[in-house]
């Protein structure tokens, strides 16, 4: 199995087994830390633990030191992560600063553990067949292993992307994020547990002033702690979450994408800006339509199946240059904007749609129009926030319970409401596919923004710390960039932008006919359920509507499945 995702770890793919012969887990290896070191499974000789492991525990040497765990000179976090586990089990989880898929076999007790990190950024599916548990990375991965017949589940066509642990494939599950899965290879029985949970934090006691000095303290400690010892590039789309990351992390080459013709989604600017600032090398990526048409096979196969994301094109191209580059390492800056109000979806919800429109958003006027209501009523926020992120119907309202239970999980305060809802919702797709189309070019993703110590304090964080001014989300952000000296254009910037790409249009203009003839193409053979989505395709859509765009990624996948059942 580990074969076929050997892209993952271009470094070797090796399998071991337990001592017990219960267990055999299989790892892809891409070497960051140290480039000689030997490539997983890592085995425990004192205990027969064996660990596969993907991803990085940034604060392991500390830990290490807290818990008296010995480490060589030439020893990673993997090694860490073994002996904390054989010392201590499972409690060990709460301890880590990083991100992270792992699977351990102890056969002291005959149990596999499956865990992954707070905020899923490594992903980690699995399956349950006659017994036998099988688990990888990516979720065709286990397609191989048995029958796993394609499902349409309703998210797919409501927010573009399964929700919580479904797939598009029945018998496959995703391991929610923060969570422990234990599995008993002797009775077969399974449990899963959360073993970290955000709501759980205590509101943030303390004035604004204080807030932005521990802020600030937090920031400038926990980025730093990202940055690998080899060079690295850094996605910087001239916005504030990217360009406060150059300041901090200064990275030698800075990756930007950039579409001729299109002005409005150009930051290229401020991004050439601030590379000279801090020393840089500015790679400037311009794809056409062309490009994307070629490229749309190659996205498809590394998402796995279709998942909705606006930058998805940007972020593949980005990618791509970063690798021809030689480089292992490419940061970006997620995070902020679910954790701080930086979506104007925040503000409609928070201050109105008539005070974000007059604060200077009339581009977004089709967005603030799905909070239009009958004169005299009251909108319940629950139902506000779902009208929001529904890209598509929701008619057994799905959306309506994911946001209305976030709600209740928030303690009564609305901003962390929001968090919450953007996590049970429109965060899948945006962390998965960072992973996956960076992985497909042997690249390793780091988001210095998900620390554990800055996720927990700026959810904690009053309302009016995160946003004050209906059109400037992020306020005790852009105050740390104020204080960094980071230039007036990316503090002051009312607008998002990010690696958005003029994919809609496009197929609604010169692709439009190539877009038709790939969707009907896999219309002729799509099950019938599969159908209203990309029937719906064919229609043709606005500047901000991404149905063409899902119904296309839906044909590719087709197609790929197609292609792979061939084969």
């Amino acid at each position: 199995m580990g074969v076929s995702q050997a892209h993952r770890g271009p470094d070797g793919t090796m399998h071991a087994a337990s001592i017990d012969g219960q267990a055999v887990l299989a790892m892809n290896t891409l070497l960051i830390v140290d480039p000689l070191a030997r490539p997983g499974p890592y085995l425990d000789r004192s205990t027969g633990l064996l660990l596969a492991f993907n991803g990085e525990i940034y604060n392991f040497r500390q830990q290490a030191a807290a818990w008296g765990i010995e480490l060589a000179a030439r020893e990673s976090d993997a090694h860490f992560l073994l002996r904390a586990w054989a010392r201590i089990g499972p409690s060990c989880l709460d301890g880590l600063d990083g991100m992270f898929a792992l699977a351990v076999y102890d056969p002291r007790v005959r149990r596999l553990f499956l865990a992954r990190d707070r905020l899923g950024e490594k992903p980690l599916y699995w399956r349950l067949d006659g017994g036998r548990l099988a688990f990888a990375s990516e979720v065709t991965t286990l397609t191989g292993y048995g029958s796993a017949p394609a499902v349409l589940r309703p998210e797919m066509v409501s927010i573009e992307t399964p929700t919580g642990v479904d797939t598009p494939f029945q018998g496959i599950q995703l391991l929610a994020p923060a969570t422990l899965l234990t599995f008993d290879v002797s009775t077969g029985s399974l449990d899963q547990r959360t073993w970290w949970s955000l709501e759980d934090r205590p509101p943030f006691e303390g004035d604004y002033k204080s807030a932005l000095a521990r802020y600030s303290v937090v920031l400038a400690e926990q980025v730093p702690l990202r940055v690998p010892s080899n060079d690295f590039a850094l996605l910087l789309s001239g916005g504030l979450d990217s360009s406060v990351l150059a300041y901090l992390m200064r990275p030698p080459v800075c990756v930007t994408v950039r579409y001729p013709g299109q002005d409005r989604l150009d930051e290229s600017k401020i991004a050439a800006k601030i590379a000279r600032d801090i020393g840089a090398e500015l790679v400037v990526v311009e794809p056409d339509h062309v490009d994307f048409a070629e490229a749309l096979p190659q996205m498809v196969s590394a998402l796995d199946y279709p998942m909705g994301n606006a930058s998805t094109f940007s972020e593949h191209m980005a990618y791509r240059s970063v690798s021809c580059l030689g480089l292992r390492v490419v940061v970006g800056g997620l995070g902020p904007d679910e954790f701080l109000m930086g979506y104007v979806r925040h503000a409609l919800v928070l201050f109105g749609p008539e005070a974000v429109l007059a604060g200077g958003l009339e581009a977004y006027r089709p967005l603030a129009a799905k909070l239009v209501h009958v004169a005299g009523e009251t909108l319940d926020p629950a139902d506000a926030v779902a009208r929001l992120v529904l890209r598509g119907p929701d008619p057994e309202g799905r959306i309506r319970s994911l946001v209305a239970d976030a709600m209740s999980r928030s303690g009564g305060d609305l901003a962390r409401a929001l968090t919450l809802a953007d996590l049970a919702t429109a965060w899948r797709p945006l962390v998965m596919t960072s992973d996956k189309l960076a992985a497909a070019h042997a690249l390793e993703r780091r988001s210095p923004y998900l620390a554990r110590d800055l996720v927990e304090l700026s959810y904690r964080l009053p309302a009016e710390y995160k946003i004050s001014d209906p059109a400037e989300g992020k306020r005790i952000l852009r105050d740390a960039a104020k204080a960094l000296g980071l230039p007036r254009e990316v503090w002051g910037s009312r607008d998002k932008l990010g690696f958005a790409s003029p994919v809609p249009a496009w197929l609604n203009g010169p692709l439009a006919g190539w877009a038709d003839a790939q969707i009907r193409t896999a219309l002729a053979d799509a099950p019938s359920v599969w159908r209203p989505l990309l029937e719906g395709g064919l229609k043709p859509g606005g500047r901000f509507d991404r149905t063409r765009t899902q119904a296309l990624m839906a044909a590719a996948w087709f197609a790929h499945q197609a292609v792979r059942a061939a084969a």
